[in-house]
């Protein structure tokens, strides 16, 4: 039988596999897209600790935010729409980096690896897969409020109130969750701080003072975000949250 001819010709399919190097640059990108987030999200916590009614406006504002230009909650999706388009653009690189890489690499092994940052460099997609299960939960547990997730009390949000106090509280006085949440936290510092140390490397940045300073700055922002994040399940299940 005649072969059928391909539906793309050999040069545009080549044209258009993205290489390795633009695939790394897509992950450093969004990473730092999610580092931000994650800093900032950990920042906003944080407010928890100024008690109930603030914390709970602070949750309110945001679903209000560029009201009347936007509808309710308007800004909220948008930000949304762009994390979670970064999240596939993120998982999507490095699953096609790790699929070339096994392919690449054969039945060979690097041996005699050794230290934290080569550990963290071997569980990233471990850690990775941890994360995606973390957010999924969390979306669960304090966004939608969808059972066994989220709390038995847990109240959902309307356009004149929020309970995300309460909501937080009760979530973490599950001792599973709670502990669910500090593992999840330590792995994110680990991924955040060798994905930061890798995006360096990835977005081109040379000069050695450059590097170091940059290298430094994620390195701290890794470990600020797992260390204050840390802070809320310890503080509730330590009653100084109630």
């Amino acid at each position: 039988m005649p072969r059928r001819p391909a539906l793309i010709p050999p040069g545009l399919a080549l044209r258009l596999r993205p290489s390795n190097a633009g695939l790394k640059i897509v992950m450093a990108a969004t990473g730092v897209v999610f580092a931000l987030f994650v800093l900032v999200h950990m920042i906003g916590n944080l407010k928890i600790y100024t008690g109930a009614e603030h914390f709970d406006a602070y949750a309110h504002w945001l679903r209000t935010l560029a009201e009347p230009l936007l509808p309710y909650e308007g800004a909220l999706w948008l930000f949304r729409a762009v994390l979670v388009t970064a999240l596939v653009a993120h998982v999507w690189a490095a699953v096609v980096l790790t699929a070339r890489a096994h392919r690449a690499r054969g039945p060979f092994r690097r041996r005699g690896l050794h230290g934290l940052r080569s550990f963290t460099a071997r569980t990233m997609g471990v850690s990775g897969i941890v994360l995606l299960a973390f957010i999924a939960f969390h979306i669960l547990d304090l966004t939608t409020g969808t059972r066994p997730a989220a709390s038995p009390t847990f109240t959902a949000a309307t356009h004149t109130s929020s309970a995300a106090y309460a909501n937080l509280v009760a979530s973490f006085d599950r001792p599973a969750v709670a502990g669910f949440y500090l593992l999840a936290m330590v792995v994110l510092g680990a991924h955040l701080a060798h994905g930061l140390y890798t995006a360096v490397n990835d977005l081109g940045v040379t000069g050695a003072r450059s590097r170091a300073l940059l290298t430094a700055a994620g390195g701290l922002l890794a470990l600020a975000v797992m260390a204050g994040n840390i802070t809320i399940p310890i503080a509730v299940m330590a009653g100084w949250l109630r």
